[in-house]
Parts: C-alpha cells; structure tokens; sequence
C-alpha cells in the first residue's frame, strides 16, 4: 500500500508548473512571480548581526536595609528645610568697641572676630617664652639683666634684652609682640632701621601651671638710640602760653592737649629713646614698666648708665597711661621726641 503524501506550503515547488492547456494567443499573458517574503528566520538573524549576543538588563531586588534606607533619604530631601528670617537694623552699628583691650572690629566677620579674640588674649595675658626661645637664647645674643626681681604682689621673675631685628624662633616670638604692641596703642610700625638700631627689654614670669617650664612676656619696652629731644614745657609755661601772643604761643609744641603736655621745640642732646612700653592689662600697677625702664637705662650703653632725671632719656608722643609712667619714673627730667 503506498502512503499518503501530505503535501505543506513550504514544501511546494518554486518552480511553476506548466498549464494544463496550450497557452492561447489570445489570452493575455501571464502575471509577473511576485517576490517572496525573507522567512522570519532570515530577518532575526540578519537584526542578531549587528548584537550577536543581546542581553536585557535585570533589575536587582535589593535588600530590606537599602530599601529602608532610601526611604529614609526621600523622606530627609522631602522634608522642608527650616528658614531664617532676618531684617536690617539701620540704626545699630556693626562696629563694636571691646572694653578690654579696646580694639574695634566688624561684628559678624569671621576674620575680625579671630583677630580680635587672639589680640585680646594677649593683651590680657602676654605671649608665653617657651623651651623653643630658650634653647636659641644663647645664639640669638640674649642677655639677661636681672634674676629674681620683686614685682608689687610678690611675685618673682627675670629681666632680659636683645636686638630688636634678631632672627629666628625668637625674631618671630617678637614680630608677634610689635603687632600686639601697635595695635593696642594705634601706632604705626616700627622701621627697620629703628629696630636695627634698638634693644627690646623683656619682664618674664614664670607660669602658674606646677611642672611647667614655660613663661610670660609680661612687660615689654623698646630703646633706641637718638641724639635730639625736646624738653618737656613747666606747666606754668604752658598755662601761660594761653595768654601770650601767637609769636610766643607757637614756640610750644601741644603733645597732648587733653592732659596739658607741652614742648619747647629747641633740640637737645639725648642718647636714648623710648618708642614703645608695653605691660597687659592683667599685671599692670605692679611696677614692672618701671623695672624695665630702669633697666634700659643702666645698661643700654655699655658702661655709662643714664639718668632720666638731668635729660639723658626721652619718650615718643605717650598716650594717658604711659604720660603718667614717664611722669612718676623720670620726673620732670624726661624729653619727648618724634620717632
């Protein structure tokens, strides 16, 4: 018995087959094989050309704790920041005055709130004189004057002096000791042939912390050699300036009108000057910047000590405070001159 041949689309000839009747002339020609379809087999495989290994990206369940966590940063950035309300006050200033070591500065700027905290630190309690400074003593030509001298509350400690323009650990110690001393009395800075030609004089005391070798710069006066001075005016002479003529009236020099202090613009000869004194606030009224100055004055010039009282020292123009130290240590007998 012959099967049955099933016959499918795809396995029928391409070919055509011939007509089962001769081909008229006058019918009309037969219509053009229409062009196949690619099988979808031959597109897929000519699409898998171009990404011969496709892959689709899967999506990872991530644990409870991230999901957790991602909860946690949309519910932080959903929620409202709080805000600031600020207004403008016109009438106050933002130039503040400290009562303490009356520097002013811009309230609110960062940089003159740390400036003004650093100055008033030291103001109050001086620079310290640490192991550093010591151990350079001897090369930097630092000479110490007096050992254990007695200030006003009992308290003990030493006197030394050494160039102003010296270098180093102890040049940078003082450099940061001139910027206190300038800001706290408003003058300009000291040139460097003025400090070329000066001594700084140092009171140290030691510190208060048991076991601890460090100390304080507790007072500090700075002399230079000069060769003229004025002489400070009587205060007969300066009262009566007020009734004499301009002629005679602008014969004296007004140092500080405030207090009455008057020049006679005549130059005289004075070996040494005094353009800084300086003792913080927390020990003063101790007698140190009378120590001080009586040191400069005994050994400034090598072997020939100087008597403030005949007109041998003279300060620059002195505020309040220092008029009245230049009063009670030199008496009548200081002079002024300009740096």
């Amino acid at each position: 018995m012959t099967p049955a041949i099933t016959r499918t689309y795809g396995s029928r000839n391409s070919r055509a087959g011939y007509p089962s009747s001769p081909v008229s002339d006058l019918s009309s020609p037969p219509l053009p094989e229409s062009k196949r379809k690619r099988p979808l087999t031959d597109q897929s495989s000519v699409v898998n050309i171009t990404n011969p290994h496709p892959t689709k990206r899967l999506k990872l369940k991530g644990t409870a704790s991230q999901s957790a966590n991602s909860n946690t940063r949309n519910k932080t950035q959903n929620k409202q920041r709080t805000l600031t309300q600020l207004h403008f006050c016109i009438d106050t200033s933002i130039l503040k005055t400290c009562p303490t070591c009356d520097l002013s500065y811009t309230k609110g700027a960062p940089d003159d709130e740390a400036l003004h905290r650093a100055h008033c630190s030291r103001v109050q309690r001086g620079l310290e004189w640490g192991k550093e400074e010591e151990r350079e003593a001897i090369k930097a030509g630092v000479v110490t004057v007096e050992d254990s001298v007695r200030i006003k509350n009992g308290k003990r400690g030493r006197i030394l002096h050494v160039r102003a323009d010296v270098g180093g650990k102890i040049g940078s110690k003082l450099a940061t000791l001139y910027d206190t001393i300038n800001l706290a009395l408003s003058s300009p800075p000291l040139t460097s042939e003025a400090l070329r030609a000066s001594k700084v004089y140092l009171f140290l005391l030691p510190s208060a912390i048991a076991g601890s070798f460090r100390e304080k710069i507790v007072g500090c006066v700075i002399a230079q050699r000069i060769s003229t001075a004025m002489a400070i005016a009587t205060p007969t002479n300066a009262t009566a300036s007020h009734d004499l003529g301009p002629e005679e009236t602008s014969r004296l020099i007004a140092v500080d009108t405030t207090s009455g202090l008057f020049c006679d613009p005549a130059p005289l000869p004075t070996p040494l000057g005094i353009p800084r004194i300086f003792v913080p606030s927390t020990h003063r009224r101790q007698g140190i910047a009378s120590k001080l100055l009586s040191a400069a004055a005994s050994t400034f010039i090598h072997g020939c000590p100087l008597d403030p009282s005949k007109g041998d020292v003279a300060f620059t123009q002195p505020t309040g405070d220092g008029n009245a130290v230049m009063r009670s240590w030199g008496g009548n007998g200081v002079r002024i001159y300009e740096e």
